[in-house]
């Protein structure tokens, strides 16, 4: 069993070419689960992630804050308690719409 609080994993700049002002903490990796990886994202506000697809399916839960999710099929408002599952090869981007952090949990296949 692995056991850790998000205030303790270390948080990352996101890189990526068109990520603004976002961090993220891997939770569980693939050293700990034979399947699954767990991130805690954070978006600070007017922040957003790349505009990207991939290969896998994402699942995402909504912890804090507000923002919008875009993909081809239009745009949807998000907020605390929100869970979605972006499917496999779905183009999107997350925005922060609100005044404080936007944070959601990302679960992805290793």
């Amino acid at each position: 069993m692995k056991h850790i609080n998000c205030g303790e994993a270390t948080a990352f700049d996101m890189v990526l070419p068109g990520a603004r002002s976002v961090t993220f903490r891997p939770l569980i990796g693939p050293e700990a689960a034979p399947s699954f990886i767990m991130l805690m994202l954070e978006v600070a506000p007017g922040g957003n992630t790349p505009d990207h697809n991939h290969e896998w399916e994402e699942e995402i839960f909504i912890v804090a804050g507000e923002g919008k999710l875009k993909t081809a099929e239009g745009e949807k408002r998000l907020r605390v308690g929100d869970a979605l599952i972006i499917d496999r090869n779905m183009q999107h981007q997350f925005f922060n719409t609100g005044n404080g952090p936007m944070q959601f949990i990302c679960v992805i296949p290793k």
